[in-house]
């Protein structure tokens, strides 16, 4: 069984009450990932979570986050606009985006949002559309691989993320000539790892890197960001990343680099997505169609457009069949959806117990970049959200997507207006 689960009547209770299929969150799950987190980290002065709103940008999720302290990492101006509107504001927003259109820079200014830098020329583009603040964050990019011990992390050199060191400096000439007073740095070296040590090597580099900048440049170091890349267990009984141990080990790399050489003030963010809310959520739909051919196929009527990492990474997704996991897993099957893709796939050859046309079945690790990332391929609909509240309640989040949204942009086109297919019930056309 996977690390962390719901009990198969909750389930059961979810799909009574809502059609499938539908991606389910767990109030409680996120709330204690959140408290557990902000213990971790208790050993650092001004620490602070600013959750990835791509890994699941649903104002009801973002709500709970936000009452449980934590601020909102957002990568473009949508993203933003659905911070504002859920109540961040200020310091509550980190704006780390590339490839950033103006205009973008000008809204985050506006939120008065931290703006994490991530190439040299946006230094002359947040000059021109909004101003440079008195503090700015650089996004930093050491280059080759990123190794610890003997293991490669990570490849930064092959991301299309950051600056070089040398950027670095001249970023920061540039932003104190136009007024900089403090800089932020930050950094995103591996992805979904759980082994301990990586937080702590990227806190070192950052932590040096940082306090190299501060004597080169005369300007005040005030926080390190070290991004996202804590990881979850995908694999049913994978060990879980020991984040009492990551905290501690960026704890005493913050005591060796900064207070015992008497450097006081330098807060310590992370924008973690995955870690917060994956475990958190599941994606429950039913078993529609049985075939036999070459393979064993169960299909199901949730599709990639609901949750693509498998058919885009060939991610491992755990299933599980409520009611029957007791029963002996021999059978083995794909798990598919109906998209006209052959990657549309929940699972290749997996061993599942016994199951029927009708039965339930639940996809786990989804309460990150699983609708977030969905699509409308072959015209098909994103599903529901429901979150399962702390007082075991169920509540809609979000609708399912309805023929009338995937034919609003065509409202520009004065032939479609008479000749949309929809059902007075859908659109008020047709």
């Amino acid at each position: 069984m996977p690390n962390f689960s719901l009990s198969d009547q909750v389930y059961f209770n979810a799909a009574q009450a809502y059609d499938t299929p539908f991606h389910l969150y767990d109030e409680a799950g996120i709330r204690g990932t959140a408290r557990r987190l902000q213990a971790a980290f208790s050993g650092v002065p001004e620490f602070r979570e600013y959750f990835a709103v791509k890994a699941l940008p649903t104002p009801a999720i973002l709500r709970i986050l936000k009452e449980e302290g934590c601020g909102v990492d957002c990568a473009s101006m949508t993203e933003l606009m659905l911070a504002e509107a859920c109540g961040f504001q200020g310091r509550d927003i980190m704006f780390s985006a590339n490839d950033v259109p103006p205009e973008e820079f000008r809204y985050a200014r506006r939120l008065n949002a931290y703006i994490n830098l991530d190439d040299l020329t946006h230094v002359a583009t947040l000059r021109e559309n909004g101003g440079v603040p008195e503090e700015v964050c650089l996004r930093y990019n050491p280059g080759g691989s990123f190794r610890i011990g003997n293991t490669i992390m990570g490849d930064p050199g092959d991301a299309k993320y950051g600056m070089t060191r040398q950027q670095l400096s001249q970023a920061l000439k540039m932003l104190k000539e136009n007024g900089l007073k403090r800089f932020g740095l930050h950094s995103f070296l591996s992805s979904n790892t759980t082994d301990p040590a990586y937080y702590p090597a990227l806190a070192e580099i950052l932590f040096q890197t940082g306090l190299e900048l501060m004597d080169e440049s005369g300007l005040t170091l005030s926080f390190i960001n070290l991004s996202g890349g804590i990881g979850i267990p995908y694999l049913p009984d994978a060990p879980a990343t020991d984040l009492e141990a990551v905290g501690a080990g960026v704890a005493e790399k913050y005591h060796s680099c900064f207070t015992a050489k008497g450097i006081t003030g330098v807060a310590i963010k992370t924008e973690l997505g995955r870690y917060m809310t994956g475990p958190c959520g599941w994606l429950v739909t039913h078993i529609i169609h049985e075939k036999n051919i070459y393979k064993h196929y169960l299909g199901v009527d949730a599709s990639a457009c609901d949750l693509m990492r498998p058919a885009m990474y060939g991610a491992y997704h755990h299933i599980t069949i409520p009611g029957k996991e007791h029963l002996p897993h021999d059978d083995i099957v794909d798990v598919v959806g109906s998209l006209c893709e052959n990657n549309d796939k929940f699972a290749i050859d997996r061993s599942l117990p016994k199951t029927a046309i009708g039965d339930l079945l639940v996809i786990h690790d989804t309460g990150a970049h699983g609708l977030s990332m969905g699509y409308n391929y072959n015209g098909k609909l994103r599903c529901k959200e429901v979150l399962y509240r702390q007082d075991g309640i169920f509540q809609l989040i979000r609708r399912a997507e309805t023929p009338k949204d995937y034919f609003a942009t065509l409202d520009c086109d004065p032939a479609w207006q008479g000749q949309c297919p929809c059902t007075p019930d859908c659109c008020g056309r047709g």
